[in-house]
């Protein structure tokens, strides 16, 4: 550890970088960014690692969610109250049901980044173009596909405006609104009366600072963004995008650059876990990641797609406890479960997938003597229509109505 520095992941090979093909626009870039204010305090990581803990031991629940990726377009009031709502109440909704606090985590001002099976792909015009990797990077219409570095100071923009208004709306805005849970869409559910009361119940207990209480997270993807927005406090390193950052499924190679960025800094940190993971891999893994076995350090977020956690969790979470390194477990039950609807070839999620694979893993970590502590999920708080099934029996052929994600499908309110 002693020669790891908020740079040292330059020398390893990188994966789902972009590459800057303006080298001094790059750095100048870079250089105002490690000049600009943090978004987020050590503190506030801290406490968020504290409360990981507590979920890590099954005292509290996670709730994770937000957008895909993000766009700037996105950043108004409207739109950021509304998703904001919606994660604190899915949080309200869960410490009722349960009995457990929830801690509230959000994919929010500073998620616009997005990794790509390819960095080229052929446009509309048979010509090939730079892939979309999410509004930190180009711009999804094809005349702004080229990978521009002043799109990170955008990003860092949207990003302090977005925290900016989350901050001040938790604090002083009018809160009246959400404890207000909308369940006129499920009528047709047989257990409508309880969803009723269920809600009622909530509308009378009383806001506290705690349900009001977010942190921010994102997939840590652009390591030169990354170490720009990396500060030294208290003799260690924290990354002050977020509270918290993960690594993803495509960049979690154990000889790679994200594993050494990430073992260095003292944020609470995440690394997705899918069905390419390896039980030996992913024992390694854990040992890199939290070498001091610090509770609440470390989330394993697994995500394998109904009908196949059987085949995996149990192996992942024996290797876990052989390196006796303590993790929290959260279910992501939406990444192994995408689709191309067959009737217009957009992508999409089946919603009884989704709860499919949050019971099968809440199973098996039950059987394995294991704790899972939350839940990872895309969402929106707008009346988007990119995932079929649920409350409102949503078909393919209805997905065209209000299809605006221009990366992966999320659930919507109902």
């Amino acid at each position: 550890m002693s020669s790891w520095t908020p740079s040292s992941w330059r020398s390893l090979p990188k994966h789902q970088m972009a590459e800057w093909e303006d080298k001094v626009a790059a750095e100048k870039v870079l250089t105002k960014l490690g000049k600009l204010p943090p978004l987020v305090q050590p503190n506030e990581c801290d406490r968020l690692k504290r409360l990981l803990a507590e979920c890590g031991r099954g005292e509290r629940f996670i709730v994770q969610g937000g957008d895909c990726a993000e766009r700037f377009m996105d950043c108004e009031a409207g739109r950021l109250g509304q998703q904001l709502k919606l994660i604190l109440q899915m949080g309200m909704v869960i410490e009722h049901i349960s009995g457990k606090k929830a801690l509230k985590v959000c994919r929010i001002a500073g998620q616009y980044g997005k990794p790509r099976s390819k960095p080229t792909e052929i446009g509309e015009d048979g010509k090939e173009i730079m892939s979309f990797k999410g509004d930190n990077i180009n711009g999804f219409d094809t005349k702004d596909r080229k990978w521009d570095p002043e799109r990170l100071l955008l990003g860092y923009w949207h990003s302090a405006a977005t925290l900016n208004f989350l901050r001040s709306y938790a604090g002083s805005g009018d809160h009246s609104p959400l404890q207000s849970i909308e369940v006129s869409d499920l009528k047709s559910s047989e257990h409508y009366g309880t969803y009723s009361e269920d809600a009622q119940a909530i509308l009378g207990k009383p806001l506290t600072s705690e349900s009001l209480e977010f942190f921010t997270s994102h997939e840590a993807m652009q390591l030169d963004l990354e170490e720009a927005l990396t500060r030294s406090s208290g003799g260690k390193f924290y990354n002050l995008s977020a509270h918290m950052v993960w690594i993803g499924d495509r960049t979690r190679q154990l000889d790679c650059a994200h594993i050494e960025y990430f073992k260095g800094i003292a944020n609470p940190i995440a690394v997705k876990v899918g069905p390419s993971m390896k039980n030996d891999e992913l024992k390694e893994l854990v040992k890199i990641l939290n070498p001091n076995k610090e509770e609440g350090r470390l989330m394993l977020i697994t995500r394998y797609g109904a009908g196949k956690a059987e085949a995996m969790l149990p192996g992942h979470i024996q290797a876990v406890k052989e390196s006796r390194v303590p993790v929290t477990w959260q279910c992501d039950a939406v990444h192994g479960n995408g689709i191309v609807a067959k009737s217009n070839k957009l992508k999409t999620r089946v919603m009884n997938d989704i709860l499919a694979e949050a019971c099968e893993v809440m199973a098996i970590h039950k059987k394995c003597g294991s704790i899972l502590g939350g839940i990872h999920l895309e969402v929106s708080g707008q009346p988007v229509t990119e995932v079929v099934g649920g409350s409102m029996g949503l078909t393919e052929q209805m997905l065209t109505k209000n299809y605006e994600t221009y990366c992966d499908p999320r659930m919507n309110y109902s």
